[in-house]
């Protein structure tokens, strides 16, 4: 079984090509036009164990909000789409992760109802060219789009960039094993029937 998606988005805003394989090697080929965000895409590929193509180009003459909520957006519908009907996953996923003096504790449900609990102090607003603010609109934006239940809390940090990459190593690991197969597991993992 190849649990693989490839989602393009256009819109007057942006064009986004998102390729997204689940059980890959932690390939990452990540072109935003956002050098912070690209990291983090990066990180998140490379720990979520994921092959992750991103292609972004945006109006980042206006700012990175389009191209950020875009590809947050394309992405969570990669994650839906490489899912397919969830049979034999196991669903859950929790993570938590330091770096340095942060600590950030992520935990997800690939339950097919999105909802987003996000916790971070007040960071400095400008990492390079990415606005910090935008952190949570992503994590929204790709628990929408997934449609996961995703909470992400940071337990300690004051450095703005360790503050977002923690964050996004947390969801990529809680995301490496609520994807994951698991063999006890015969069909849906729900007493519904379906995610």
């Amino acid at each position: 079984m190849t649990r693989f998606a490839k989602v393009e988005r256009a819109t007057k805003e942006s064009q986004v090509v998102v390729e997204l394989g689940l059980d890959g090697s932690g390939s990452t080929e990540v072109d935003t036009g956002v050098p912070f965000f690209d990291h983090m895409l990066a990180q998140l590929g490379r720990h979520g164990g994921f092959d992750l193509v991103v292609r972004t180009t945006g109006d980042l003459e206006v700012d990175a909000h389009h191209t950020v909520e875009d590809t947050a957006l394309a992405l969570g519908q990669a994650l839906r789409e490489a899912l397919g009907d969830k049979a034999g996953i196991r669903r859950f996923g929790d993570a938590t992760v330091p770096l340095d003096e942060t600590l950030v504790q992520a935990a997800v449900d690939l339950s097919g109802r999105p909802y987003v609990v996000h916790e971070e102090p007040d960071l400095v607003e400008l990492i390079g060219s990415y606005d910090t603010t935008l952190t949570r609109h992503i994590w929204e934006s790709f628990a929408a789009s997934a449609q996961v239940c995703l909470h992400v809390r940071v337990l300690a940090g004051r450095n703005a960039h360790h503050v977002a990459e923690a964050q996004f190593k947390a969801v990529a690991r809680a995301l490496r094993d609520a994807v994951a197969l698991d063999p006890r597991v015969a069909g849906v993992p729900s007493t519904k029937g379906s995610l």
